[in-house]
């Protein structure tokens, strides 16, 4: 669910009077590059692959050749996100050229790609209408940053030409932020089937739908581990009286506020489940390194404000945090390629002072 997080940091950003520099992109002059900052020297060879609107959660299918994700754009009519699939470009005067591949109505989200690369998944709620559904009205719950949940969310399969060939989930409420094991036998994604927002995993037919977390509070943005043993998600766990009282009265409207989160671990059945952080603030978008060995995630842990947010590597013990982007602005979404030599991410960089994401691509320098 990208949207929610990028107005999160714009919210601060307003409140704050905070804009992204606009500066020139050369690729060897770091003082004016806002491709590629000082100080991530895990990148090389930067390259950008979008350019307007907000464009986020970008994932690699199956053999390293494709994207999907999703994406808004007033300028060209797309008001809020739909899914878009393209091939990655092999050298620098092939062009990333994406396509359509959801239905173009409704409001859709969280994509991934089916091991065979002819069929992707995403979260969409068409069925409910085809116009986008609204927004919440903030000034309601004091202009606290919240989210909505919307109860029209099911997961479709789709073939990369955008035809349906099946609903994947049916039951009342919000089902969506589905990602693939690895091994090509499972589905992890979150639904409020049972009254809180928690994880689930199923067959990729849809069947054998079995829940897998059963703490209050938000479960969600689930990935499997490269050998699918294991899974990393966000979570939040409201503590105190007031803490509960407040998630339980903004879930009955269908409503999340998403600013405290941490990022946690757990066996592919759910048990053996506990945080692998602890720093407060929004910690979330985690996904495996491709040895299993670590984790990538994004955080604003560092920043009272709230931003930015930056990227950053962990050990599963939560042991040896790693600062890995640097921009000023917002950094999330990573994954790695397949093969681990490329990074996808989505980022504020080099917007020309907008408020745009975009997503960009760089070999990974260990």
């Amino acid at each position: 669910m990208k949207i929610t997080f990028v107005a999160f940091f714009f919210l601060f950003a307003f409140k704050f009077s905070f804009s992204t520099p606009s500066l020139s992109s050369t690729c060897s002059d770091f003082s004016t590059d806002t491709i590629h900052f000082p100080g991530e020297t895990h990148f090389a060879n930067v390259r950008q692959l979008t350019f307007g609107g907000d464009n986020a959660e970008a994932y690699f299918s199956f053999d390293g050749k494709y994207l999907i994700f999703q994406k808004t754009n007033t300028k060209e009519g797309i008001l809020c996100d739909q899914i878009w699939m393209g091939k990655i470009p092999e050298n620098e005067n092939e062009v990333f050229q994406p396509k359509l591949v959801s239905t173009g109505t409704g409001r859709t989200t969280c994509a991934y790609f089916f091991p065979d690369g002819k069929h992707v998944l995403y979260g969409s709620t068409h069925l409910g209408g085809t116009q986008c559904p609204p927004t919440p009205d903030r000034s309601k719950y004091g202009n606290k940053y919240i989210w909505p949940i919307y109860e029209d969310f099911d997961i479709f399969k789709v073939d990369t030409n955008g035809r349906i060939t099946k609903q994947l989930t049916k039951t009342k409420g919000y089902d969506a932020e589905a990602t693939l094991s690895p091994k090509g036998d499972k589905i992890v994604f979150t639904s409020m089937r049972d009254g809180d927002l928690e994880l689930y995993t199923m067959d990729l037919d849809g069947k054998k739908v079995k829940r897998i977390t059963h703490s209050l509070g938000y479960d969600g943005g689930a990935w499997f581990s490269p050998d699918g043993n294991k899974i990393i998600w966000r979570a939040s766990r409201p503590k105190t009286e007031a803490e509960i009282a407040e998630y339980q009265s903004l879930l009955k409207e269908n409503l999340v506020a998403p600013t405290q989160m941490e990022v946690w671990i757990a066996d592919a059945d759910g048990s053996n489940a506990h945080s692998i952080t602890n720093l407060k603030q929004a910690n979330w978008a985690p996904n495996f390194t491709p040895d299993g060995k670590k984790v990538l995630f994004c955080s604003n842990h560092e920043y009272k404000r709230g931003f930015p947010f930056n990227m950053y590597l962990v050990d599963l013990n939560g042991d040896n945090i790693e600062k890995i982007s640097r921009d000023k602005g917002f950094d999330a979404f990573p994954m790695f390629s397949p093969d681990g030599k490329k990074i996808v991410f989505c980022s504020n960089r080099n917007n020309g002072g907008t408020r745009d994401t975009n997503i960009f691509i760089a070999d990974w320098i260990e």
